[in-house]
C-alpha cells in the first residue's frame, strides 16, 4: 500500500528537473527594419527561380516523351 502522508506528484518541475521551455527574453527595442533587396539581389533571385523552372519543364517534357513512347510501343505490339 502507499503511504497516505506522501504528497501527490506535482506538475511543476523541481530544481533537479530541467525545464524544456526556453526562458523568455525581452526583444531589443532598437531593432532595425529589414533593408529592401538591391537590384543585384533581386536579379539573382529571379535567375535562380527561372533556372528551377527550366529544370521542371525539362523533367515534364522528358516524362511526357516516355509516356508517348510507351503508348506507341503498346500500339505497335498489339496491332493486328
Amino acid at each position: 500500500m502507499t503511504d497516505p502522508a506522501a504528497e501527490p506528484p506535482t506538475a511543476e518541475p523541481t530544481a533537479e528537473e530541467p525545464t524544456t521551455e526556453e526562458p523568455r527574453t525581452a526583444e531589443p527595442a532598437t531593432e532595425e527594419p529589414p533593408t529592401p533587396p538591391t537590384l543585384e539581389q533581386r536579379r539573382l533571385a529571379e535567375e535562380k527561380k527561372n533556372e528551377r523552372m527550366v529544370w521542371y519543364y525539362l523533367a515534364y517534357f522528358l516524362f511526357g516523351i516516355h509516356i508517348v513512347a510507351f503508348v506507341m510501343i503498346y500500339a505497335v505490339r498489339h496491332a493486328k
